[in-house]
């Protein structure tokens, strides 16, 4: 299906998307704080910079985008538009994904991801049942947390 704007309007609507404080995120940390986590945001100092760094837990947790980091959930599709960019790019996304929670854990810290299909569509979890995986994650010593939305 050809796109209905132009290539021109279509790459201005793109680099419009932000990366940091989307709704997942703030979602994500308005929950946690009211739940008296306390966090610091996207601290440059650490591979990936993640979304939240919880200092005193020696833990960092990243609201990832299933479209821009490719997860393989039904918010993810293949733009039918220059097919073979995006693939280059969401697996340049992954790599450095991985490359970041590698480095993190080897670092001593603990890493936890929530997918936006947790969060939205037609596998969200209850949000409240999210956030109190979460908050029982940060409190253990577990090194890793991975949230997905319900198969």
């Amino acid at each position: 299906m050809a796109d209905i704007v132009s290539p021109e309007v279509r790459s201005r609507m793109m680099a419009g998307i932000k990366g940091v404080n989307t709704k997942p995120e703030m979602m994500l940390r308005l929950a946690l704080h009211a739940g008296g986590f306390r966090y610091r945001l996207h601290d440059r100092r650490l591979p990936g910079r993640p979304d939240m760094v919880f200092p005193r837990r020696r833990a960092v947790l990243f609201a990832h985008g299933c479209f821009w980091h490719g997860h393989d959930c039904h918010l993810f599709r293949l733009p039918a538009t220059r097919p073979e960019f995006w693939r280059e790019k969401i697996a340049g996304n992954r790599q450095r994904d991985e490359t970041s929670e590698r480095a993190l854990i080897e670092n001593g810290w603990r890493c936890g991801v929530v997918w936006e299909c947790a969060l939205r569509g037609r596998t969200a979890l209850p949000f409240a049942d999210l956030i109190v995986r979460c908050a029982a994650w940060l409190e253990s010593g577990q090194s890793r947390l991975t949230i997905r939305g319900v198969e």
